[in-house]
């Protein structure tokens, strides 16, 4: 999931006046995001997923080679990017795509007005158990799921027998603290920047995923409890502090102006940390970079919660193909079939799980064909039972990463205490919630 800046807000009542007239005026334009062109049917996507994208736009043209009828056009906006305000202003533009992204029931409430029913496509009858729940509503599916991704702390296997470190000793705070010492004394001899690359310009690391981690056990790892619930009350605070003061105290500096890209692109794919917070999405960033430490050298282990139980690595679904349904009947039909084709023929299971790398959502699948060491330590845990949900799919609109994410660079940089932090997003969340 580079996850990404994603999470659509509610839409003001100007954008929606520019969308409605948009809509009038381009709907069945090719150029409005689908359409006719010809003879034939265009569908354009717009998607959040920047680690697939190249492989992405080789299965759409293999598509096209063998439905000629029709045109799959596909933009990406993601990484750096904030995907929810891109696609905020696609729709305000008028250009709206026919297939586009959504998160979980936050993002279903935004974009109801403008989701098709895909309940009686192919791939919502493989759809693995639990994996709709995040975008059903009235008992209608209103988004298909992209895959199983999870994340915590990748780690570099070399580094760690060399600093003679076992990282399955880690089980708990202490534990992973000592191991940061350890690798922080050792950092000369070790080739080493930091022992981490934390980074905090990157809201959805913090204020999603991370955050995700501590809150998922408040509300018993249940995504339609956490959209349901009034209040957040933080139960485990403490362990968030303790964590990301960990990262931050012993991480590449300034922690608030590292992004993605430095990250793992530049940091942890060149072995210059030795761990970092992310999932299995950045196995083919690193693999572009170094295939040996890609295939030999990584590792994936859970992020310790004091106080809760044993560490659990967070599971789910990252998010979910929405079918425009303002498009003309051939549009929605041509998007349905398309997505029909990537998770259920043959052809794009093949690509599913040997180009996108993905962990599957879906029914029909051979697990042994999973390559990766990231995805094969997500699906064993997934296997084992040894996860937690993702939560901050039902956090309120934006306030993972605008209101969250935001105080917790506050944080970062000594402008608030944890304190405020944790008053600040708590008064945020019940405002949202208490409308």
């Amino acid at each position: 999931m580079k996850q990404r800046k994603w999470k659509s807000g509610l839409l003001a009542l100007s954008i929606v006046g520019a969308m409605s007239l948009a809509a009038c005026g381009n709907a069945g334009d090719s150029s409005s995001g689908g359409g006719k062109d010809g003879d034939k049917t265009v569908v354009d996507v717009f998607q959040f997923k920047v680690e697939f994208k190249d492989q992405f736009e080789k299965v759409a043209e293999q598509y096209e080679k063998e439905n000629k009828n029709v045109d799959i056009n596909i933009t990406t906006v993601g990484g750096g990017e904030d995907y929810g305000a891109a696609l905020r202003s696609k729709f305000a533009s008028g250009n709206e795509p026919a297939i586009y992204n959504i998160g979980g029931p936050q993002d279903v409430e935004d974009w109801n007005d403008k989701l098709a029913d895909l309940s009686d496509t192919k791939a919502a009858g493989a759809a693995l158990e639990g994996t709709l729940a995040g975008a059903t509503k009235d008992s209608k599916v209103l988004g298909l799921p992209y895959n199983q991704e999870g994340y915590g702390f990748i780690y570099n296997k070399a580094i760690f027998e060399k600093a003679g470190i076992d990282p399955a000793s880690i089980k708990d705070y202490a534990s992973l603290e000592k191991a940061a010492k350890d690798l922080d004394a050792k950092k000369d001899e070790l080739g080493i920047e930091a022992v981490f690359a934390l980074p905090g310009k990157e809201t959805w690391v913090t204020g999603l995923h991370l955050s995700n981690t501590f809150l998922a056990p408040e509300f018993d790892n249940d995504v339609m409890k956490a959209y349901d619930a009034k209040d957040v009350t933080f139960k485990y605070g403490d362990a968030f502090k303790q964590i990301l003061d960990l990262q931050n105290k012993y991480s590449v500096t300034p922690t608030v102006s590292l992004d993605y890209s430095k990250q793992m692109e530049e940091l942890f794919s060149n072995s210059k940390v030795a761990i970092v917070q992310q999932g299995n999405w950045v196995y083919s960033t690193i693999a572009g970079i170094d295939e040996e430490l890609a295939n030999n050298n990584i590792g994936l282990m859970p992020i310790p919660v004091e106080g809760y139980a044993d560490a659990k690595l967070p599971v789910g679904v990252p998010m979910y193909w929405g079918v425009n349904s303002n498009k003309d009947e051939k549009v929605v039909e041509a998007s349905k079939e398309f997505i029909d084709w990537l998770y259920t023929s043959d052809a794009g299971k093949t690509a599913v799980i040997e180009d996108f790398k993905f962990v599957p959502a879906y029914e029909g699948y051979d697990s042994s064909k999973i390559s990766d060491p990231l995805s094969k330590a997500v699906y064993d845990y997934s296997e084992k039972g040894e996860t937690i949900g993702w939560v901050f799919m039902g956090y309120p609109t934006d306030w993972g990463q605008n209101k969250l994410g935001v105080e917790i660079q506050k944080y970062l940089s000594g402008k608030t205490t944890w304190d405020k932090l944790e008053k600040s997003v708590e008064k945020s969340w019940n405002a949202d919630r208490n409308k």
